[in-house]
């Protein structure tokens, strides 16, 4: 039984698998064959249905990358809706002589009753969309994804390292570490592709244009030198159908528009839009009944209209007084409170780990001491100085304590208390560094302070005992 409810299962999901398929390829059918008007009526039904489908979506989502798909629906929904066009197209020339309804109820609709059954003002209207789709939010759509897009792939190796701190630091697991590492890789994936599939639908808007002036004057012409028609009547007839055709197709384009717009804008939250607009667009009373002041007072100019204004200001006085007031935070003594670390927190500084640390023997703490002249720490601040100017690196604070388990002259150097160095220094000795470019087998060896002029002309660079253990300890010391 199990085995037959899975099949069963598999099935199904197979055939549903079938559907996008058939579906693109049915889009370019539409555009070569000829179908009937009923047909072309649920079609253009199915458009806007899906615009409005896809609208609602954008509005509901947490952060872009939950809307994945969206890049892809933003091609299909384009190509259905040209499809049509071209559809609806064919029918308005070779039927637009039988009258109004010859594409369909749908269009004979949006060109009467939409726009009053005045083509010039139908013509109008659909200018200013296709105005405030093209230079507007298609504009804004595409500019926005572009940016977003760049700054996503600009952070993404910094976030490929924040990732690969915290493995390191155990702060997450493996496979805590791979997860991030694919969301990132999705959110970079999505905006680059939203950067390329956002121009579809400015393309769309600059093809409408196109197509509904081709229908006005290549249907002019059909209607007067084919059919027979009056100069007014081909003109009327074409020019509704066209317009109407227009308004179809260019209304599901506009809010696939819109809806690009809300998801590359969309900033990653835990709540809605919905939600986080009444949240932060009316949280305080005050801003509220500033702006009731604002509308009263434009109310008392003379000769605007009274109620408008006096109603906006009585909802928004009413919708003030229904926000409760937030209480600021306490300061002085309870703040004080609330920002005493627990004693989880003061543990956790007792087992903190210095970055590099340096441990040296009871003979070398007078070089440590400044009371005794000591000259190791004002050297270790000039190298980091040095360090942080000519590399860009900040090398950390180095913390120099002393350990009586060393040796009297012998120090010890430490990564977050990993030992990587040792080394041991001489009294009243100096390095030999050789400085030739075809160094002697020997490149570094302490001797005595003395002959300090022979070493000088034998190409050996002297250095004292601090600078030694100071600023490298890869050499071997040997005494002389």
């Amino acid at each position: 039984m199990a085995t037959a409810s899975n099949a069963l299962a598999s099935a199904k999901k197979s055939n549903r698998d079938w559907v996008l398929p058939l579906a693109a390829v049915a889009m370019v059918l539409v555009m070569l064959i000829p179908i009937p008007a009923f047909l072309l009526d649920i079609l253009l039904a199915t458009s806007i249905t899906l615009a409005v489908l896809v609208l609602l979506s954008a509005l509901q989502i947490l952060r872009p990358v939950q809307y994945s798909v969206f890049p892809t629906l933003i091609l299909l929904l384009t190509l259905f809706r040209l499809s049509l066009y071209l559809a609806s197209t064919r029918r308005i020339l070779l039927h637009g002589s039988e009258g109004t309804a010859a594409a369909g109820h749908v269009i004979e609709a949006f060109g009467q009753f939409v726009v009053g059954g005045n083509y010039v003002v139908g013509l109008v209207v659909f200018l200013a969309l296709i105005a405030i789709q093209f230079l507007v939010i298609n504009h804004g759509a595409v500019r926005t994804a572009e940016v977003s897009a760049r700054f996503t792939l600009d952070a993404l190796p910094g976030k490929q390292m924040a990732i690969d701190a915290d493995l390191n630091a155990g702060i997450i697991d493996e496979r805590a570490a791979r997860a991030r590492r694919e969301q990132i890789a999705r959110e970079a994936e999505f905006y680059g592709t939203m950067d390329g599939a956002a121009r579809f639908s400015q393309r769309d808007a600059l093809a409408t244009i196109l197509i509904t002036a081709i229908n006005i004057i290549a249907g002019f012409l059909i209607g007067v030198f084919q059919h027979g028609m009056t100069l007014q009547d081909a003109l009327t007839t074409y020019t509704m159908l066209t317009v109407g055709d227009g308004l179809v197709t260019l209304i599901p384009s506009l809010l696939v528009s819109v809806a690009g717009g809300i998801v590359v804008t969309r900033a990653a939250s835990d709540d809605p839009i919905g939600t986080e607009v009444r949240r932060q667009l009316f949280a305080k009373p005050r801003t509220l009944y500033l702006a009731a002041g604002v509308m009263t007072s434009l109310a008392l100019i003379p000769g605007m209209p009274k109620f408008s204004f006096f109603l906006l200001a009585g909802g928004l006085s009413y919708i003030g007084s229904r926000i409760p007031e937030v209480v600021t935070p306490l300061a002085g003594k309870e703040a004080e409170i609330e920002r005493k670390p627990g004693m989880q927190e003061q543990l956790e500084a007792l087992l903190k780990l210095d970055d590099v640390s340096v441990e040296v023997g009871y003979g070398l703490i007078p070089l440590v001491d400044q009371k005794q002249s000591g000259q190791i720490l004002p050297r270790i601040r000039a190298l980091r100085r040095h360090l942080a100017t000519e590399l860009g690196f900040i090398v950390p604070a180095i913390h120099i304590t002393d350990n009586m388990r060393l040796k009297p002259r012998e120090y010890v150097v430490r990564l977050r208390a990993v030992e990587i160095a040792r080394g041991e220094t001489y009294r009243d000795c100096l390095l030999a560094i050789s400085s030739e470019a075809s160094p002697p087998p020997i490149q570094a060896e302490w001797k005595r302070a003395s002959p300090r002029l022979a070493y000088l002309r034998g190409g050996f660079r002297p250095t004292c005992e601090t600078t030694r253990w100071a600023r490298d300890t890869r050499w071997s010391s040997k005494p002389p």
